[in-house]
C-alpha cells in the first residue's frame, strides 16, 4: 500500500477538523466537570466503522501508538508538577503506585475469576490492567478541585509512577513468561524495572537540567523541544536497557520541571500542548479500536460488575493497606479511594494482550472499555461533591497559576517587565512619581534576585526589573509614561521630554 500526497491532503484535513472538536470540546467537558476523554471516546466510535465507516482494528499499532502518547502524557505530567507539593507525600504515592497495585492487582484478579467467571489468565489482566490510575484524568480533574497538597500530591505521585509496574505485569502475563518464571521472579523483575526506571530518570533529569542550564541556544523556542527530547531520551534508554521507560520519563521529567531552565514557562506551556494532542489522538484511536457489534448485555454486566468490585473494594482496600503508617485521617483515605481515577490507561494497557493475540483478549477489551466510561461518568463529576461532604476541600489553598491562566485575562489586563538600564533616568525615582495611567500599578521589584512588593515610596535603582500590570486599553500610554520618566526622570513632562521627543 502507497501513501501519497492526495492520501496526507485528506488526513491532514481530517485531522484538523477532529483536532478543532476535540479543543471545543475541552470547553463542554469542563462545565460538566467531565474528564474530556469520554468525549474523545465517543468521538472515536462516531468516526469507527459502525457509525461513519472508518475501519481500524490494528492492535499493534493501537499499542505503540498508545504507550507513545502514554510517554507525552507522563512527561507533561511530571514538568508540571511541583516537587514541594509532592516531597511530603511521596512515600505515600509510591506505597500507592506499589503496594496499592499489588493490593488491587489481587483483589480483582481473585474476583474477576471466583466471582465474574473469567479464567485466571484473563481475571489476572483485568486486574492489572485496572490497577493503574490515569495521569491525565487525575492531572485534569485534580488541579481544579482545591485539596490539601498531602492528598494532590500522594495522587499525582501514585498515577505518575503506577504504570511502570502495572505494564510491566501485563505483558508477562500477555506473553506467558508469568507462568513460565513464577511469581516471585515476575515480582522481582516488576522491582527491578521500576527500581531501575527511577534511578535512570534521576540521572537524565539531572542531566538535562545541567545541560540546559547552561546552553545557550539561538531561538527559545528549542528550550522546550529540547527538554521534551530530554524526556523522551529518559524512556528510549529505559526501554533499551530492560528498565521501566514509564518510570524513567516521569522521574526525569519532574526532576527536570524542578530545575531552574530558561524559558520554564514557555516550556511547560509546549509540553501542556503536546500532551493535549497526544490524549486527542490517543482516545480517538481507542475509540475506533472498539467494535459496538460486540458489546452484548453480558458485556455490560461484567463491566458494570468489575467496576463496582474496583471501586467499593478494590481501591478502598487497596488505598487503606498503602496508607498504613500515615498520618491520613479517615474522611481523606476514602476520598483517596474515591479519586483513584482510571480514564484511557486501562484500556490502553488491554491493547498488549490484542496484540500478544491472547484468547478472550477482545472480550477484556471490551469490558474494560465499558468500566471505564460508565465509572469516569460516575466518579469524575462527583469529585467535588465528594470533597465538600467528606470536608478534604479547602478553598483557600494556595494554588499555582500559570500565566495564561491568571485572572489577568479576563479583566483584560497585561503584565508588561521593564529593566532599569544603566543609562535609564528612572533611577533614583520613587515608585509613586512614576505616576503611572489610571489602573496601572508596578507589582513587584525585582532587586538583585530578590522579589519586593513595593511601597509607594521605594526609590528604584539601576539593575532593578518592575514587573507592572495595566489595563489593555491603557497600555499604550503606560509604556510611553515608562519611556518619558527613563528618558527624563521625575521631571520629564515639566523638562519638555514627551512622547516621542
Amino acid at each position: 500500500m502507497t501513501f501519497d500526497a492526495h492520501q496526507l491532503d485528506n488526513v491532514l484535513l481530517a485531522g484538523s477538523v477532529i483536532t478543532l472538536l476535540a479543543i471545543l470540546a475541552v470547553r463542554l467537558s469542563a462545565g460538566f466537570g467531565l474528564p474530556s476523554l469520554l468525549l474523545y471516546l465517543l468521538m472515536g466510535v462516531v468516526l469507527g466503522e459502525s457509525v461513519i465507516g472508518i475501519e481500524f482494528s490494528d492492535a499493534q499499532v493501537a499499542h505503540a501508538l498508545g504507550f507513545g502518547a502514554l510517554v507525552l502524557i507522563l512527561a507533561e505530567g511530571g514538568l508540571t508538577t511541583s516537587w514541594e507539593s509532592i516531597r511530603p507525600t511521596m512515600k505515600l504515592g509510591v506505597s500507592l503506585a506499589t503496594v496499592g497495585v499489588a493490593v488491587s492487582v489481587g483483589l480483582m484478579a481473585l474476583s474477576g475469576h471466583f466471582l465474574l467467571g473469567l479464567d485466571w489468565r484473563l481475571a489476572l489482566l483485568l486486574g492489572a490492567a485496572t490497577s493503574a490510575t490515569d495521569a491525565a484524568a487525575v492531572f485534569s480533574v485534580l488541579r481544579t478541585v482545591p485539596l490539601p497538597r498531602r492528598l494532590t500530591g500522594a495522587l499525582e505521585a501514585e498515577s505518575g509512577l503506577n504504570d511502570a509496574p502495572v505494564v510491566v505485569l501485563v505483558v508477562l502475563v500477555s506473553s506467558g513468561a508469568a507462568s513460565e518464571h513464577g511469581i516471585l521472579a515476575m515480582l522481582g523483575l516488576v522491582l527491578y524495572e521500576l527500581a531501575a526506571g527511577v534511578l535512570l530518570g534521576l540521572v537524565v533529569g539531572w542531566l538535562g537540567g545541567w545541560v540546559m542550564g547552561r546552553a545557550a541556544l539561538p531561538a527559545s523556542g528549542l528550550y522546550p523541544l529540547a527538554v521534551l527530547s530530554f524526556c523522551i531520551l529518559a524512556y528510549g534508554t529505559g526501554a533499551a536497557l530492560h528498565a521501566s521507560g514509564f518510570a524513567a520519563v516521569y522521574v526525569a521529567a519532574l526532576v527536570l520541571g524542578n530545575a531552574e531552565l530558561p524559558h520554564r514557562a514557555t516550556t511547560k506551556s509546549f509540553a501542556e500542548g503536546i500532551a493535549w494532542m497526544a490524549q486527542i489522538g490517543l482516545f480517538v484511536m481507542l475509540g475506533l479500536l472498539l467494535s459496538p457489534g460486540r458489546i452484548t448485555v453480558s458485556t455490560v454486566a461484567l463491566a458494570l460488575a468489575a467496576g463496582v468490585l474496583l471501586t467499593l473494594v478494590a481501591r478502598p482496600v487497596s488505598v487503606f493497606v498503602s496508607a498504613l503508617g500515615s498520618r491520613l485521617e479517615r474522611r481523606e483515605k476514602v476520598f483517596l479511594s474515591w479519586a483513584g481515577l482510571r480514564g484511557a490507561v486501562p484500556i490502553v494497557f488491554t491493547t498488549i494482550p490484542l496484540a500478544e493475540g491472547v484468547p478472550g483478549a477482545p472480550r477484556l477489551f471490551d469490558i474494560v472499555f465499558v468500566m471505564v466510561v460508565v465509572f469516569t461518568l460516575l466518579t469524575g463529576p462527583t469529585l467535588p461533591w465528594v470533597a465538600k461532604v467528606l470536608r478534604v476541600a479547602k478553598r483557600s489553598e494556595p494554588r499555582e497559576v500559570a500565566i495564561e491562566a491568571a485572572p489577568l485575562e479576563r479583566i483584560a489586563a497585561d503584565l508588561l517587565q521593564v529593566r532599569i538600564s544603566s543609562r535609564s533616568r528612572m533611577h533614583g525615582v520613587e515608585v509613586g512619581e512614576l505616576r503611572l495611567p489610571h489602573g496601572a500599578s508596578v507589582s513587584l521589584v525585582i532587586r538583585d534576585g530578590e522579589l519586593l512588593v513595593p511601597p509607594l515610596r521605594m526609590v528604584l535603582r539601576h539593575g532593578d526589573e518592575l514587573l507592572v500590570v495595566t489595563p489593555r486599553k491603557q497600555r499604550h500610554a503606560t509604556e510611553e509614561r515608562l519611556r518619558l520618566v527613563a528618558r527624563g526622570g521625575r521631571l520629564a513632562q515639566w523638562l519638555g521630554t514627551e512622547p516621542g521627543d
